[in-house]
């Protein structure tokens, strides 16, 4: 296992004190190690759960050639390919039944939509597109094969219908019970524990004083964790004192995988947490090259580690995470601002966090960036990257076009309810002028 230390070496240009967005990124994607346990479960449990090994079909979907819509079912052959076609209904098929028989020369079955093709059927002409003359029909002639579903043209028999580390999605469960499998392998679910910090929060419930404000981040924060269908361990508010940041750290070592905290990665003197995940664990602190969001800490922490000081705590720390039989956490000390929090999650926690869930690289990618046209004249400094709260709308055109919500204070959380996407604007890049097309990251699941 690599040190924190060798990760930061590996990476060009590293510079903790002004890091950018992509750096932490690779940090981060190196220092995720994904859960290994595997369980069975219902398909009905499996939303959101990742893949623990390859779905190989065990039929073809569809089973058997089908018919694509209600109509009349012929054999193209031999049939005249520019005259009115004329054919005699001689029977019927339903979906879900077998048709016996053979047909003869200008004879056609009706046939409703999903129902087998008998052997020697190879189209299916719409009831919309035929004239009913007593037992016969005639309409238009049409392409051999039209409006057939080939067995198989979805999956065939022995083919990979799903691979591992895929995440289950709606569509995924759906494609699961079409093969007939009730259940699925899946990764066990990521223990994630979540506290905040700070002296100033107050819990729903306490009285309001002077100085204090509501936690919104344990809300906030949760629920973009249980989007993301990890295990969460509510650890509630941890006051600024050493002797209760110590045991909230170690519990939440002892019991999850990843540990996020809001509050404490400034350099104020009541931020304990740095000093405390100094004498815990590994620990690197950085100053991020974006807005919102600067502070920020990155460590990873054994179960059973103790607090030490002095020349032997580095080899301590390293002989507890050989020793131990449970993996170390990795904890992602995330900024107090509600704002900040948000955007350093999307931009940086989420990803690793969706690495750690075992995901491939299809299903932790970032949601690709949509592109568009900025209302407005946005003044931007080159030198950090930007994420700026926005409403995108469509024109009469069907082009994008984006306006802020607002004042992009990091406090006002009410301009993330107000916002469908953050603007996503690069390190380098300089002032906005409107009408400029902009990147925009959708704030969807």
């Amino acid at each position: 296992m690599n040190t924190l230390d060798q990760i930061a070496a590996s990476l060009p240009g590293y510079q903790p004190q002004n890091l950018s967005v992509g750096t932490a990124s690779a940090f981060l994607a190196a220092l995720a190690t994904p859960v290994s346990d595997v369980e069975t479960v219902g398909i009905f449990d499996a939303l959101d759960r990742v893949l623990a090994q390859d779905i190989i079909s065990p039929i073809s979907v569809p089973p058997h050639d089908n018919s694509a819509m209600d109509g009349y079912a012929f054999n193209s052959s031999g049939l005249p390919d520019s005259a009115p076609v004329v054919l005699q209904v001689v029977g019927s098929v339903l979906a879900g039944q077998a048709w016996q028989g053979a047909l003869q020369a200008g004879q056609c079955l009706k046939i409703m939509t999903g129902a087998a093709l008998p052997a020697g059927l190879d189209t299916v002409v719409p009831f919309e597109a035929v004239t009913l003359q007593g037992e016969h029909i005639s309409f238009t002639p049409l392409r051999p094969g039209a409006n057939r579903r080939r067995a198989g043209e979805d999956l065939l028999q022995g083919q990979a219908a799903l691979r591992q580390g895929d995440r289950l999605t709606p569509a995924a469960l759906g494609l699961l019970a079409s093969l007939g499998l009730a259940t699925v392998p899946v990764l066990r679910r990521l223990r994630v524990a979540y506290f905040s910090t700070g002296d100033e929060i107050l819990s729903l419930g306490d009285a309001p004083r002077a100085g204090a404000v509501f936690d919104s981040n344990r809300y906030t924060v949760t629920g973009l964790l249980r989007q993301l269908g990890v295990e969460v361990l509510d650890l509630g508010v941890v006051r600024d004192d050493p002797a209760e940041l110590q045991a909230a750290l170690r519990s939440a070592a002892q019991q999850a995988d990843a540990i996020l905290t809001s509050g404490g990665m400034s350099a104020g003197d009541a931020d304990h947490t740095r000093s405390m995940l100094g004498a815990l664990g590994e620990v690197v602190f950085w100053q991020l090259a974006i807005k919102p969001g600067r502070p920020m800490a990155v460590a990873r922490m054994a179960a059973d580690l103790q607090a030490k000081t002095g020349s032997g705590a580095d080899s301590t720390i390293a002989s507890s995470y050989t020793n131990n039989s449970k993996p170390p956490a990795v904890l992602f000390g995330m900024p107090g601002n509600p704002v900040a929090v948000m955007v350093v999650f999307l931009a940086l926690v989420r990803p690793a966090l969706l690495q750690m869930m075992g995901c491939n690289a299809a299903s932790s990618a970032a949601a690709p960036l949509l592109q568009a046209r900025s209302v407005q004249a946005i003044r931007k400094r080159p030198g950090r990257t930007e994420y700026l709260r926005g409403i995108v709308e469509p024109a009469a055109d069907g082009s994008l076009w984006v306006r802020l919500t607002g004042h992009q204070g990091s406090g006002m959380l009410s301009s993330m309810v107000q916002a469908n996407g953050l603007l996503v604007l690069a390190e380098a890049q300089g002032d906005v002028a409107e009408g400029d097309t902009v990147n925009v990251m959708g704030l969807g699941a």
